[in-house]
């Protein structure tokens, strides 16, 4: 028996940061994405990787060149979602939308709860566009490793899911492709008549 195929899939990756795209300092934030999807995900994964500043015009042309020219199935994008005057990536991420995503926002702000009470103050969004899912993600490489895998207990058992779990069902659902996670890492959730029966 052969082992299955994986769907190959190409992901962009977005960091949106004044000084990290000018030089000011060295950026984290794509580093930080492509180690979690890379331990995530078992599919080959092809990656489009963004470093851009702070500015709205620009930010929602790059979402949409990843869409409509690049063809990923999946945009993640870091930074830029607090309320300081420069931070505008959702309102950038909203006006390239088809439909919003709300429960991906909640949910992030729900995991950082945990940890401060300064969570309420972001702002993340998830849309969708075409057949991609946009989702914003914290800025900082260990806040997005949390948003998407979620929390666990002092045993290592989940004990508040990740939106990443979420991710692969909503891919199907667009009409993208079949994307698989490890389950140590973060087990995507589908229903039963959802999950494609093992291949070989």
């Amino acid at each position: 028996m052969t082992a299955p195929a994986f769907d190959p899939v190409t992901i962009g990756v977005v960091s949106i940061s004044d000084r990290a795209s000018s030089g000011g300092y060295e950026d984290k934030g794509l580093p930080a994405l492509k180690e979690w999807l890379g331990k995530a995900l078992k599919n080959p994964v092809t990656y489009e990787a963004r470093l851009i500043p702070d500015e709205q015009a620009t930010i929602s042309q790059t979402l949409t060149e990843l869409v409509d020219q690049a063809g990923c199935c999946l945009v993640l994008t870091t930074g830029g979602t607090g309320p300081a005057a420069r931070d505008v990536t959702p309102e950038a991420t909203l006006a390239v939308a088809d439909k919003e995503m709300p429960g991906f926002g909640e949910q992030m702000r729900q995991i950082s709860l945990n940890f401060v009470p300064t969570a309420i103050l972001s702002r993340q969004v998830a849309v969708i566009r075409k057949q991609s899912l946009i989702i914003n993600l914290p800025g900082q490489p260990k806040s997005i490793a949390e948003t998407l895998e979620g929390l666990r207990d002092a045993e290592g058992q989940p004990k508040v899911a990740g939106i990443f779990a979420a991710v692969p069902y909503c891919i199907d659902l667009i009409g993208g492709p079949y994307l698989e996670t490890h389950d140590a890492v973060c087990k995507a959730f589908r229903p039963k008549n959802a999950v494609r029966a093992l291949r070989g």
